[in-house]
């Protein structure tokens, strides 16, 4: 079980955990206390959980956030999805192969009333958003009922291993997610008229102006909130290609839960599909639990995330394929390679490019959709709703946190409390933090070759100032009307002291120094590294790159220390040239064999794309209702069961449209599948009033 654990971390702790035992298929397995049955099957070397009734194709995880129901088992003689559900001690797992049996119907059920709780303000998620607008609340006194579906709050905060970007007086730029997350939990938990529900998944939102509640996985609890504020987040889309349902095929979410949550190592090479902030971070966490990042590949010509992000990965030997797409995930219970090709002006793979590469693993980070069906209901029925995150707008968790917190007052403002009006400078930092990357600027080096030199390899506007606080003797500044401008260095060489805190606390890494005053000709390049200290070594030869992953040549560690209050980050210093030295942006840490393409490819057959993962009805299928007539989903989930899987058409809908709109079908002419009233499954029994095995 330990190859498959992460026992050693740059950034995160490793807990002592308690272990336990259950069963899978009758053999005996150990698990850490506390973790889901899926993170304990991946530790057990165990990918395929079952196959699907339809095809008998295997079965893993996808999502890991309970949207999907891919990794379904049978635990202890009940189906559950494995990524929501802990593992007890003695617990009897088995694979759920095609449709699961129905529990014995008890003669008798003990049924009671349905509890019912009135609250002032309720709120739908423990992320960013709604720690923020939770804290703002509580400060008020406001009586609150903050509900989530996890273990712990935090939401996608606990996945995150890097420093934030943003700014550093309004939404804790420069602090690692992970440690953002233990701080707005910490002081929420201050405040008593904010009750907090973890394991509590809101089910519906009634015309009665009542929302169902499952508290804590047992008890159906009727809540009926004068004001709601949903802070649900974002699910991940999904693309169609060729074995996208493979086990190995994950979403960028469930890979970074295993990895940082879980301390999990799912793969041990793995490929990247999208070139947004997400895959490119989920590249870098990757990297640093010790997987081989084979590729990524980016539809557009550039990368949609920050190039910071970008540029972290390929100076670290990450090939990037912009005007690329894949085409097809290849094995036979789980993937053992991808094929990928590049796209012409309307992304159409172009004949003769195909490459395939090995890897055990494809992740998806192709984009987010806003999980707000519950704020629309809330509209419909005409209860006081407010929205906040990434469930009203996609952008970075440090704007989650900042609209939460304006959520917070406006909430607070509109229960008649005397909170003022919220600073308009509020909203216009608001919409600074949701700004998508702006201009690219050429890199300027400087040419002076003496005293020490700061290299501030950030040449992308995007929300980031940490840098300017981090100098103390104010050398670096940023606007601080608009922190969307690029960092500049004001002072002269003789100026800098090299204490090099701005190398070791960039959130992008983009910072490293050139020290001229010992020799000249060869000065010493201190350069940012988050990385176990035990992978290099005084004296060992590294290779250099530039902040376009282009190899410098090599050099020799001079030296390696920490800094006081670095945070994690060492410190590498080099001696180099003083024409290569300003140019210096990283060391490479992955091996080139990782990322070689494999002698053949394997070939594509478009209309075996899965659409509907749930169902696995493929693209072919649905073309061919289309073709004939049908514009209506609704009818198309009739005959052939696509949308009518457990995450509600929330993943294939878009994929369906696509197909509509590549067989020339105007919008206005396509009907929508119906919504269902109930947002996430659950036993019925809980609806009577029963409560643990009872409601089973």
């Amino acid at each position: 079980m330990s190859e498959h654990r992460i026992t050693e971390h740059p950034i995160l702790p490793i807990p002592n955990f308690e272990e336990i035992e259950f069963y899978w298929q009758d053999i005996p397995l150990k698990a850490h206390k506390g973790e889901t049955i899926a993170a304990a099957l991946f530790a057990n070397g165990i990918h395929v959980f079952g196959h699907h009734p339809k095809d008998g194709s295997p079965l893993g995880i996808f999502c890991a956030n309970g949207q999907c129901s891919q990794c379904m088992v049978i635990a202890d003689g009940m189906p559950l999805k494995s990524c929501m559900e802990e593992v007890t001690p003695g617990m009897r797992v088995n694979p759920n192969n095609g449709y699961p049996e129905l529990p014995v119907v008890k003669e008798s059920a003990k049924l009671s009333s349905i509890p019912e709780l009135t609250v002032p303000v309720l709120i739908i998620g423990g992320g960013p958003a709604g720690l923020s607008a939770a804290i703002e609340l509580g400060k008020l006194g406001v009586e609150t009922l903050l509900i989530d579906d996890k273990h712990r709050l935090g939401g996608k905060l606990v996945l995150q291993t890097h420093r934030f970007f943003g700014s550093t007086q309004a939404v804790f730029a420069g602090t690692r997610g992970i440690d953002i997350a233990t701080k707005l939990e910490k002081e929420l938990k201050n405040y008593p008229s904010v009750q907090i529900w973890t394991k509590s998944t809101c089910l519906a939102v009634f015309s009665d102006k009542k929302v169902g509640v499952l508290r804590d996985g047992k008890k159906y609890v009727l809540i009926q909130p004068q004001v709601v504020l949903v802070a649900s987040g974002a699910r991940e889309k999904f693309i169609g290609f060729k074995g996208n349902t493979l086990p190995g095929v994950y979403g960028a979410g469930a890979f970074q839960t295993l990895v940082n949550r879980d301390l999990i190592r799912p793969a041990e090479k793995l490929f990247i599909v999208g070139g947004g902030n997400v895959g490119l971070i989920a590249g870098y966490h990757a990297l640093q639990a010790g997987i081989g990042v084979v590729g990524l590949v980016e539809a557009l010509p550039v990368c949609g995330g920050y190039k910071v992000h970008k540029d972290k990965l390929v100076r670290m030997g990450v090939p990037i394929y912009t005007s690329h797409t894949i085409l097809s995930a290849n094995g036979k219970d789980r993937v053992e390679s991808v094929t990928i090709a590049a796209v012409d002006e309307q992304f159409k793979p172009i004949a003769g490019t195909e490459q395939s590469f090995a890897c055990d693993s494809i992740l998806i980070a192709v984009g987010l959709d806003p999980v707000n069906e519950y704020y629309k209901k809330a509209v419909d029925f005409n209860i006081p709703a407010f929205i906040a995150g990434d469930a009203e707008e996609i952008a970075e968790a440090s704007a989650a946190i900042f609209s939460g917190k304006i959520r917070g007052l406006e909430i607070a403002k509109s229960l008649g409390l005397p909170v003022g009006e919220i600073p308009a400078e509020w909203y216009e930092t608001g919409q600074i933090l949701k700004s998508k990357p702006g201009q690219v600027f050429t890199e300027e080096l400087p040419e002076i070759t003496a005293g020490v030199i700061p290299i501030l390899h950030c040449n992308q506007e995007i929300p980031c100032d940490p840098c300017s606080a981090l100098c103390p003797q104010g050398l670096i500044i940023v606007d601080s009307k608009d922190i969307r401008a690029v960092p500049t260095f004001i002072g002269n060489n003789y100026c800098c002291k090299a204490c090099e805190k701005c190398v070791a606390g960039c959130p992008g890494l983009a910072i490293t120094l050139v020290d001229y005053r010992g020799n000249p000709e060869r000065p010493i390049v201190s350069i940012p590294y988050e990385f176990s200290r035990e992978t290099l070594n005084l004296a060992d030869r590294v290779k250099i790159l530039d902040t376009e992953g282009n190899e410098l040549g090599e050099a020799e560690i001079f030296n390696l220390h920490a800094i006081k209050g670095n945070d994690r980050t060492i410190v590498v210093q080099i001696e180099s040239t003083k024409e290569i030295a300003p140019r210096i942006a990283g060391i490479k840490v992955q091996k080139e064999e990782i990322t070689h393409p494999m002698f053949q490819y394997v070939d594509h057959v478009a209309d075996d794309t899965i659409i509907c993962r749930c169902e696995h009805v493929t693209a072919g299928e649905i073309r061919n209702l289309i073709r004939s007539g049908y514009h209506d989903i609704n009818e198309i989930k009739t005959v052939t069961r696509a949308a009518m899987g457990a995450c509600g058409a929330k993943t294939c809908a878009s994929l369906i449209r696509r197909l509509f709109a590549e067989e020339g079908v105007p919008n206005n002419q396509i009907i929508d599948p119906t919504k269902r009233p109930i947002f996430v499954e659950v036993a019925l029994g809980v609806f009577a009033g029963e409560t643990g095995e009872d409601a089973k």
